[in-house]
């Protein structure tokens, strides 16, 4: 059956050099051996020596392979002639042999994830005079992800300008403006420029608007074409982050040039203040963005798991949480007896031939209060440390202080953040703490040294999407009946343009300069929604910034999160974008609706007629907030006393209609025993687009027994072609 197989291959190889020219071409060629041998030589000396045997010429052999797969099955990639290709296939220790072959590329995944490929609907020229204005720490406009090429002049409603500094010289017809803030004076030595230094703005800048550019990996890892959701959308930068943070002063200058420069969207991945919104500049300046017409994208905090963490609250502002795709980057811990065992990083370095010898950090302690065991900075012993890989219980970001001590590779276990790939500036892999506890039992009874490598990351493919473990929650602590955050876009392990200006992890001591990166966090979940929302204005450019957070909102899908606390996680659930295109109603709001709500929550009238530019106004001249929450908001939410048994509330909404013709709209609901939630009236007809229907939603119930310290009920408006999606939430506070 071998030589059968062989024979036919042959035949194949000879067809394939009919085809693509000359007998003596070299192609490349992937020889797949099956899973990893048992045995301990190296998977490279094995690879040379085939190809050694196959080509006859050492140095043409050693130059020939590109790639050895060496981790989770066997086989090598190699640029071949025909015949030699031919003489591997009938190896005995090969199981096939194949050109490898250039497939359709694909997004360095997140856009596809979201259903946004490269053939959905778009409105070019509308989305080319679309503005994405990005407060963060500047851009580094020589990536190719912002390169003009094909792109016209700036709008004509664009008013903003560019400044100039180190690494910048100018703006493009892709990034139009970019300016810097500074008179808070955060950059201290930092060089006065709109350049990203740091890397962080140019990620969330291509993700939100890059331009397609293919063949973008990091260190092989992600490879495919890195794009942003609205690529010939027009970017503004606004650099208010400096290597000493963001300041108010700076930030709230930034709002204030993107809001007068014409900017579409405005895209804020920056921690927000938990305080009163008037004493929040963020709040603030989105809400003047939201005056003008511009919504305003936040990230919701990176300090989740725990509950009441989300940041940037205010109603007026769509606050975003991080989940995952379908891959992760894993790094494999083999040891020294043979075990195998899974952890996830963005690990580039590879694997050594040999094993290094391993210990833990309680082996390597030494006198000092701090935990040696976690490898707490001035906990371990460098001659015990050098050139060895150390295990660190319950820690991340040791790794500088073990490469500082010499030590060549890290090993750490938590049970939270497992489901992020962070890099390290030297070999790292993070485990399960119940994997932390096999490779502690290994150290501890091997007899002589305990051994371990690490391998180079590879990308695996996994159930998606969930919450990120460090996605900030609710129940937001501001306003108790407002549900935050709105939805959820892709945050982890996210690849997109980077600055060269800065190492890969940002650390002291890493000397990797690349032009694409991968991060995670809330702040690389927010572009992915500015961009969503970029894409429904440019087919409803008349909307309003409640009808485009309304449609992202309403036709989110819904997503389960463990243990308990999908919504206060989640919000509506994750963007699709292309359905919100066509949401069939939206929950509108205005500038009155938020300042009738801002009165209900109890803010001084001479507050409310400064921030409404009406000082005469105050508001008893505003019709009173009706309902639990005093707001059309496309979820609801109540918070109960501690001690309530009880619930009782009643929610007014007002729908209007963006379909094109005559239906009938249905109220389902879907509610756990001990909750009953009543739609009146449950049915809603429509007779012509922008008529508005209004509605109440009535709770009564009772936590019963067990129950937890949340409820989580939905309302579903259907007809026959859209299911409008209103999730509902009633909790006690945590204290």
């Amino acid at each position: 059956m071998k030589l059968k197989l062989s024979l036919l291959f042959f035949s194949y190889l000879s067809l394939v050099a009919l085809v693509n020219g000359a007998d003596n071409e070299r192609k490349t060629y992937i020889v797949y051996m099956g899973e990893m041998p048992e045995y301990r030589i190296s998977a490279v000396d094995q690879h040379h020596n085939l190809l050694r045997e196959a080509i006859k010429d050492e140095k043409i052999a050693r130059e020939s392979r590109i790639y050895s797969y060496e981790q989770s099955f066997n086989g090598f990639a190699a640029r071949l002639l025909p015949h030699e290709a031919d003489w591997l296939s009938q190896h005995e220790s090969v199981v096939s042999v194949f050109l490898s072959k250039k497939l359709k590329l694909h997004t360095t995944r997140s856009w596809d994830f979201l259903g946004m490929n490269s053939k959905i609907p778009r409105m070019p020229q509308v989305e080319s005079n679309t503005i994405v204005a990005l407060l963060d720490t500047g851009v580094w406009i020589k990536s190719a992800s912002f390169n003009d090429e094909g792109f016209g002049p700036p709008p004509s409603k664009w008013k903003g300008k560019c400044d100039k500094g180190v690494n910048f010289t100018g703006c493009n017809n892709k990034v139009i403006g970019a300016r810097y803030f500074n008179l808070a004076g955060a950059a201290d030595d930092d060089p006065l420029t709109p350049a990203d230094l740091h890397g962080h703005g140019s990620h969330t800048a291509s993700t939100a608007a890059g331009v397609a550019v293919p063949d973008t990996n990091l260190f092989g890892l992600a490879n495919g074409i890195a794009r942003g959701g609205v690529p010939s959308a027009r970017i503004a930068s606004y650099k208010v982050c400096w290597s000493k943070g963001c300041q108010d002063a700076d930030l709230l200058a930034g709002f204030d040039a993107a809001i007068a420069d014409g900017a579409d969207i405005i895209s804020v991945s920056i921690g927000g203040s938990t305080t009163t919104f008037l004493d929040d500049p963020i709040a603030i300046g989105a809400f003047h963005a939201m005056k003008r017409g511009i919504l305003t994208l936040c990230a919701g905090g990176n300090d989740g798991p725990e509950f009441s963490t989300v940041e940037n609250t205010a109603p007026w502002i769509m606050t975003v949480a991080a989940s995952s795709i379908d891959r992760q980057f894993q790094s494999l811990v083999r040891l020294g007896d043979g075990t195998k065992i899974p952890g996830i990083s963005v690990n580039t370095f590879t694997a050594a031939k040999q094993q290094y010898p391993l210990l833990n950090g309680f082996l390597a302690r030494k006198e000092s209060p701090k935990n040696s065991s976690a490898c707490e900075s001035g906990s371990l012993r460098e001659d015990k440390v050098k050139g060895r890989i150390v295990y660190c219980q319950g820690s991340l970001g040791q790794d500088t202080i073990i490469k500082e001590l010499g030590g060549i590779g890290i090993i750490t276990s938590m049970d939270s953040f497992t489901d992020t790939a962070f890099p390290a500036v030297i070999s790292a892999s993070s485990v399960t703490v119940t994997d932390g506890q096999k490779i502690d039992r290994y150290i501890n009874s091997t007899k002589g040294a305990a051994t371990a490598v690490i391998d180079k990351s590879v990308t695996v493919s996994l159930t998606a999407p969930s919450i990120a473990s460090f996605s900030s929650r609710g129940p937001q602590i501001i306003t108790n009946n407002i549900l935050k955050p709105d939805i959820a876009a892709p945050g982890i392990d996210i690849l997109a343009a980077y600055s060269p200006a800065v190492t890969m992890s940002g650390e002291a001591g890493d000397n990797r300069l690349v032009n694409y990166n991968v991060i995670s966090g809330t702040s690389m979940a927010c572009p992915h929604v500015a961009a969503a929302a970029a894409y429904v204005k440019t087919f409803h450019p008349n909307w309003s910034i409640a009808a485009i957070k309304s449609a992202l909102m309403t036709t989110a899908k819904p997503m389960k999160v463990q243990p308990e606390g999908a919504e206060l996680s989640a919000g509506a659930g994750l963007i699709d974008p292309v359905s919100a295109l066509n949401p069939g109603l939206i929950y509108e709001a205005d500038m009155n609706s938020y300042i009738t709500f801002l009165c209900k929550e109890g803010y001084n009238s001479s507050d409310i007629g400064l921030i409404s530019g009406n000082k005469t106004k105050s508001c008893s001249s505003y019709p009173s907030a009706k309902g639990s929450d005093g707001l059309n908001y496309p979820t609801m939410q109540l918070r109960v006393n501690l001690s309530s048994t009880t619930i009782s509330a009643v929610f007014y909404r007002t729908v209007t209609y963006v379909g094109q013709n005559k239906t009938m709209y249905k109220a389902s609901v879907t509610a756990p025993k001990g909750l009953m939630v009543t739609i009146v009236p449950n049915t809603l007809s429509f007779s012509k687009q922008n008529e508005q229907q209004s509605f109440q939603v009535l709770l009564n119930g009772s936590f019963v027994g067990n129950k937890p310290w949340f409820i989580s009920a939905s309302l579903v408006w259907s007809d026959s072609k859209n299911n409008v999606k209103c999730p509902i939430l009633v909790y006690k506070p945590l204290y």
